[in-house]
């Protein structure tokens, strides 16, 4: 477990060709089913405390207890996606921590000295922040996500859904 961010639930890649990574990954590496919101609803969304028109499409599994996130920009707005695509192309981007009292742990962060790149909240009210920890050395950034109950029932079912899968149907669409 991270003594600073909490215990790291998912593993978050950008990439971009959604359909193709996740066939990596369902065929290659045995991983699935992916859950797949081809539109992520944002209510708000800032980089760099600036609005973010973003298009953005997801894709979700579990291996064991760890989530894989699939992420691919669709538009060509700013956004750590495409900051990181455009550094060091597709790959590990960041690893995901849920949070039991977000609002607290963003500050407990910040008076660290973390700051958050992006962040904003979906329409179903949950937010999100993802923390710069690159200190010198290049690493993945860390998205704070507000766990709550539904989304813990959420992750839940996709965990046990990915446990018993048995190969067929690798993509789901939520």
């Amino acid at each position: 477990m991270s003594r600073v961010f909490g215990p790291i639930m998912q593993n978050g890649y950008v990439v971009r060709d959604l359909d193709k990574a996740m066939k990596h990954w369902t065929d290659t590496m045995g991983v699935g089913p992916f859950f797949v919101t081809a539109k992520i609803p944002f209510a708000e969304c800032l980089y760099r405390g600036a609005p973010c028109d973003i298009d953005l499409a997801v894709a979700i599994s579990f291996s064991g207890d760890l989530q894989i996130e699939l992420v691919e920009q669709k538009n060509n707005v700013p956004s750590i996606y495409r900051d990181h695509l455009q550094r060091f192309g597709e790959g590990l981007h960041h690893a995901g921590v849920l949070s039991d009292d977000y609002a607290a742990d963003v500050a407990r962060l910040t008076s660290q000295g973390f700051s958050a790149v992006q962040h904003g909240s979906v329409t179903s009210g949950m937010r999100f922040a993802y923390f710069d920890s690159d200190r010198g050395f290049p690493g993945a950034m860390v998205e704070l996500i507000e766990g709550s109950p539904g989304m813990r029932r959420f992750l839940d079912r996709v965990k046990t859904q990915a446990r018993e899968w048995d190969g067929r149907e690798p993509v789901r669409m939520l």
